[in-house]
């Protein structure tokens, strides 16, 4: 059982790497657009700042991520700086989207708690600072890579404390949760989800909602949303959605999405285009 098969089936990762070099003076990272920072610092003390968070200072390298959009600050020693390695990062920031919901504000992470990082963070620094061809491509390739495994180590270390991704630390929840992903739309029950998981349909009801803040139901609701949002991104028609994602007609789903999105699949789909232009 993979339980990231699902969900990064439908929201791959995707990074775009902008900086690599020795920074010295204050920059500030706005929360423009839908997407996230992921920064590598390398070497050097930094003090960072974030909208709404406790000032953090960094004296050792560590993994720093923004999973969603979020304004912050960095300030190095102006005498010696800091090496970095940064990147843009799209978790695929919809309403409902499980990933981005999940995570903390901000995840910092010692390189040194995370073993397995090394073979990756070499190629990565190696491309970062080299003047080879398709060095674009290939640093945003290994961040997308880094950003997977940063989300397994998160949830394998505990560091998710609420939503999806902290029941896929609960073997039991997390075959419950890989059912419905899987399948969602097929006509779920409680106790169909119950049994999935091993468990009475009472002790399953409670440890979901304990870890993941909310009921199955309510889960799978917003997993069929955000399925919908990407059909309807890719062009599907709305009654085709509909029976993919587990609702009988185009007006069943419509409803639903009015309800969690605040808006009608084709309204929300030209919100979307319109502020995303092609």
């Amino acid at each position: 059982m993979d339980p990231f098969a699902a969900l990064f089936r439908h929201f791959s990762p995707r990074a775009q790497a902008f900086f690599a070099g020795n920074l010295c003076v204050t920059e500030n990272f706005d929360a423009a657009g839908e997407r996230g920072y992921l920064h590598i610092l390398r070497s050097g003390i930094l003090r960072m700042t974030a909208e709404g968070l406790d000032d953090v200072l960094l004296t050792e390298s560590a993994v720093i991520l923004f999973p969603r959009p979020l304004t912050h600050g960095f300030f190095p020693d102006p005498a010696t700086g800091v090496d970095l390695v940064c990147a843009t990062i799209d978790l695929g920031s919809r309403e409902c989207n499980p990933v981005a919901m999940s995570l903390p504000d901000l995840l910092v992470v010692p390189l040194a708690e995370i073993e397995t990082l090394g073979p990756t963070l070499e190629l990565l620094m190696n491309e970062a600072f080299s003047e080879r061809e398709g060095r674009q491509v290939a640093l945003d390739r290994l961040f997308e890579y880094l950003l997977v495994q940063i989300i397994r180590h998160a949830v394998a270390a505990n560091l998710v404390e609420a939503g999806i991704l902290a029941a896929f630390a609960d073997a039991r929840l997390a075959r419950a949760v890989v059912a419905m992903h899987e399948a969602p739309q097929r006509i779920w029950t409680l106790d169909d989800l119950a049994q999935i998981a091993g468990m009475s349909r009472t002790s399953f009801a409670c440890r979901f909602r304990e870890l993941t803040g909310t009921t199955p139901m309510e889960h799978l609701a917003r997993w069929r949303m955000t399925l919908a949002q990407t059909l309807l991104m890719q062009g599907k028609p709305v009654k085709s959605v509909a029976t993919k994602v587990g609702y009988d007609s185009a007006a069943a789903l419509t409803r639903a999405f009015g309800k969690l999105i605040g808006a009608s699949p084709r309204n929300w789909l030209a919100e979307q285009r319109q502020a995303n232009p092609v």
